[in-house]
């Protein structure tokens, strides 16, 4: 028996969900959420569901904290459903955890059943919107290959949260050396500030999300 969250505050997708759901096996556990921290309550006493999640409905403030949710139940598959995701949105969330799968509500009831079937078996599912946002996103991740071994290095640890003089302490080298590498990273990387080095770190596969929230 499998055990699926529907965490969606429309009455009519919930229903059609937990239709859909039945057919495949009567056996299926169904537990509904309506808000974040009823979603939070379903994962604490079913922390292996299958987590099928409208996020332009529920009350998320942040892409981090969803993720930050889904890192606290391992064991959980996601599947993202909705009438429409931002490309920004799936860009940034499918580089960070790329085992969210993605389906829209108006794909064919096939591309559905995929989807389930999928992250019920630990496998990910994309749907042409997703699969087109993530493509764009590896080939941004490649233009990590412009920086040299210790700009990759320094970015790091900036990603860390460290400041110049931390970073200098650290690995033995001068403010200005430091100081300089941040200059070249920002360039180089068409930044402006820590915040969005970190996402480029993250987006390159320079640092580990589970590591970033440590």
């Amino acid at each position: 028996m499998h055990t699926y969250i529907i965490a969606d505050n429309q009455d009519i997708t919930r229903e059609g969900v937990i239709s859909v759901l039945r057919s495949q096996d009567m056996k299926n556990r169904v537990e509904t959420a309506r808000t974040r921290s009823e979603l939070q309550a379903r994962l604490r006493s079913y922390p292996e569901s299958v987590v099928i999640l409208d996020y332009t409905l529920f009350d998320f403030v942040s892409v981090n904290q969803l993720l930050n949710m889904k890192m606290g139940a391992k064991a959980s598959s996601w599947i993202l459903f909705s009438d429409e995701l931002e490309e920004r949105f799936l860009h940034q969330i499918l580089l960070i955890d790329p085992s969210i799968s993605v389906v829209m509500k108006h794909n064919p009831l096939q591309n559905i059943l995929d989807a389930i079937t999928c992250a019920t078996y630990g496998e990910t599912y994309l749907c042409d919107i997703a699969e087109s946002v993530l493509k764009e996103g590896n080939l941004q991740k490649k233009e990590s290959d412009t920086l040299t071994p210790s700009e990759k290095s320094i970015l790091r640890e900036i990603a860390l949260g460290k400041t110049t003089k931390e970073i200098a302490f650290e690995k033995h080298l001068s403010f200005h050396t430091v100081n300089t590498h941040r200059r070249n990273i920002f360039r180089k990387l068409a930044v402006n500030n820590a915040h969005e080095a970190t996402k480029y770190a993250l987006q390159a596969g320079l640092l580990d999300l589970m590591e970033y929230y440590i």
